[in-house]
């Protein structure tokens, strides 16, 4: 298969086939003033990832999933990446309340009209707070979402999880090496130290963590880490794949 897309990705059926040491390259949403630095290394690279998606305040516009960035969005779908719902508040799991035949869950959003307030929501509206995002990405992308989500913090618990896959979506966390950590402080995480530890421990395999910007980190990531750290990878014998190919969901999402 040969896939050609404006400024983007050319890669050959050969190439696909020969990935014998696959990683997951994700990247959740953020304040979003990285994002035009991150497609540009992504389609140089010729790396498609998975995006998944809040709709959280931004150093521009209206929110990661609105109208200001719907453009962005459409033309990383153009370009073959895939996408998943990261809720549509960025909506923290704190715990589990009421009956297990009744689940509710105590949460605490960081965006939205009630961010920083904790409530309660029922497992319904915990699952319309991931199809949400998931229905904002399909609008401004025109491609269906993977049936993926992604709790912020990776915080959850086992009914959280039943629950979100009683209404259609699989929990994808990240491997232990594939914490990038560029949610760290930079003063006690230093972008060569990243960048090191990655190329040291990454293994096949692994679900990679990233963000399209962190508010709390001075020195940012993204820009002196992502290429030499895709191009690192590359050298050791790895290869990029998105969570669709994944084998822990690929059955899932093909249902």
């Amino acid at each position: 298969m040969i896939f050609i897309a404006v400024g983007a990705f050319v890669s050959s059926a050969e190439a696909e086939n020969d990935c014998k040491k696959p990683l997951y390259l994700t990247f959740d949403t953020g304040h979003m003033a990285v994002a035009p630095l991150v497609a540009d290394v992504l389609a140089r690279q010729q790396v498609r990832v998975t995006f998944f998606a809040a709709n959280e305040r931004t150093q521009e516009g209206d929110g990661s999933l609105g109208e200001h960035w719907a453009s962005w969005w459409r033309a990383r779908a153009a370009e073959g990446h895939e996408f998943a719902s990261h809720t549509w508040n960025h909506t923290y799991w704190r715990a589990d309340v009421g009956e297990v035949h009744a689940p509710s869950f105590r949460v605490r959003p960081s965006a939205g009209p009630r961010a920083g307030q904790e409530f309660v929501l029922t497992a319904a509206r915990y699952c319309a707070e991931i199809a949400r995002a998931s229905d904002r990405l399909k609008q401004v992308t025109g491609k269906d979402p993977l049936p993926l989500f992604r709790a912020p913090g990776g915080k959850t618990s086992t009914q959280l999880l039943a629950s979100a896959r009683a209404c259609g979506y699989a929990h994808v966390g990240w491997s232990s090496a594939g914490f990038l950590g560029d949610e760290l402080p930079s003063e006690k995480a230093s972008n060569t130290a990243l960048l090191n530890k990655a190329l040291r421990d990454v293994r096949s395999g692994d679900i990679l963590l990233a963000h399209l910007g962190i508010w709390s980190r001075k020195d940012p990531w993204a820009p002196a880490v992502l290429e030499p750290l895709i191009a690192g990878l590359k050298e050791r014998g790895f290869c990029f794949r998105t969570l669709r190919e994944h084998p822990d969901y690929a059955a899932w999402v093909a249902r």
